[in-house]
């Protein structure tokens, strides 16, 4: 049984690695679909959602039955359990690149000029997290999952400078409120993808050391 357990789970952990791989993939053309003005690339990641919604589906079920045949104790169980929490993550993620590109359709009416240099530092930061939280899976290595929440307070921070910026924006140039509105838009869906990526990070660190660090006052890094 130990060795069925072994294989189920290999295969578990290959099914959401896969998963993570199209999930960043969507993001990356999603950012670029808003950064360069690219409508096709917005509509390849609204027309791959569904797949990986039913990816997600899929991943959930199999996670239940393992908990189900098997039962496993320990490790196995804090492996699984942390695979159908951090599973839901990427399917957010997922669904927020969806949000990203959406916006594509409205700014690509409008002058590019107003996009802020804000929204161009936190898209590769926001990557370089979900990047960096998906080795961290791969590798199930604690620290680097520590070093991803850390970098999310640098997210935090570039969110809260664009609000300013917006909210100044807006008082000078009130014709120029949709168009900013759209990009306010695109930076909280960035800032709530590092969310997400902080939290498979600290999956990865129940998963490996048993360890719960959200809810606990101290920040995963």
């Amino acid at each position: 049984m130990t060795n069925r357990l072994h294989r189920q789970t290999e295969k578990l952990k290959r099914k959401v690695l896969a998963l993570a791989s199209v999930v960043e993939g969507n993001l990356a053309k999603a950012a670029h679909a808003v950064l360069q003005d690219d409508p096709e690339a917005a509509r390849q990641v609204i027309e791959a959602d569904p797949a990986v919604d039913a990816e997600e589906v899929d991943t959930e079920e199999e996670c239940l039955k393992i908990l189900a045949l098997y039962q496993p104790v320990a490790k196995d169980l804090r492996f699984v359990v942390a695979i159908l929490k951090l599973n839901n993550d990427l399917e957010r993620i997922g669904d927020l690149a969806v949000n990203i590109a959406e916006q594509v359709g409205h700014l690509g009416r409008h002058e590019r000029s107003l996009c802020p240099d804000t929204l161009g530092e936190m898209v590769p930061r926001v990557q370089a997290m979900v990047h960096q939280c998906i080795d961290c899976l791969v590798e199930l290595d604690p620290e680097t999952a520590r070093a991803v929440g850390a970098a999310d307070d640098a997210v935090d921070e570039l969110h809260r400078s664009m609000f300013r910026y917006v909210t100044d924006a807006v008082h000078k140039n009130p014709d120029d409120v949709e168009d900013l509105i759209h990009y306010l838009s695109v930076s909280r869906y960035l800032e709530r993808i590092a969310d997400h990526a902080t939290n498979i990070a600290e999956d990865v660190i129940y998963m490996t050391q048993g360890e719960i660090v959200r809810h606990t006052g101290k920040p995963a890094g």
